[in-house]
């Protein structure tokens, strides 16, 4: 990783962030990773945006859909390389159920990426587990998202599904930190997004 971080207190950050998606024919895949609270989700809707401004067909695709459960993250990017990545690289429809969190079940329905994005446009998978090892060989860009850790907490706690989210939070964060300490997505990113508060 060479770029220098790119701040989203800087205008037209998210432009900067689009033009780093490598052109090639077929799906390119944008993984967007970092610690919870960093803000992914944030930063993948704003790249989604600059890159629907600039003529491209995207989408985005939330690692929530697939975490089998409030301890099923380490199982989670198996799911995305079987089902949804390495079929785009084959050519072949990517095809998962989303984890429905009331029912505590994965959802009977499959669902897809639209076709424009299959033909050749962009897939943004948001979320930890986005840049796991085992899915890094099958990812066009890998961009880290970071944020200091009090910012983060505070973000944390003011989610909308904080009260749900709460009786999980350890159990979360030490999964989280298992896999960063086995799949170090930090140190293989291609561009970092500095997402700190100003």
């Amino acid at each position: 990783m060479s770029r220098a971080p790119i701040s989203t207190t800087r205008r037209g950050w998210s432009d900067r962030l689009a033009r780093a998606v490598p052109a090639a024919p077929g799906t390119r895949v944008v993984a967007i990773e970092g610690r919870s609270g960093a803000g992914k989700s944030w930063v993948a809707e704003h790249l989604y945006e600059a890159l629907i401004a600039r003529g491209e067909s995207a989408a985005v695709l939330t690692m929530e859909d697939l975490y089998p459960g409030w301890e099923g993250l380490a199982r989670a990017p198996r799911l995305l390389r079987d089902r949804v990545l390495a079929p785009l690289r084959r050519g072949e429809p990517a095809t998962w159920r989303r984890y429905d969190w009331e029912r505590g079940a994965f959802a009977r329905e499959w669902s897809t990426l639209p076709d424009d994005v299959v033909s050749g446009g962009v897939l943004l998978v948001e979320g930890t587990g986005s840049g796991a090892a085992v899915v890094r060989d099958l990812l066009d860009l890998l961009v880290w998202v970071r944020a200091g850790d009090d910012e983060r907490s505070r973000r944390l706690d003011g989610r909308w599904d904080a009260v749900a989210y709460a009786p999980y939070r350890r159990v979360w964060a030490e999964q989280e930190e298992s896999f960063h300490q086995r799949d170090r997505p930090r140190e293989h990113a291609d561009v970092v997004v500095d997402n700190s508060a100003p």
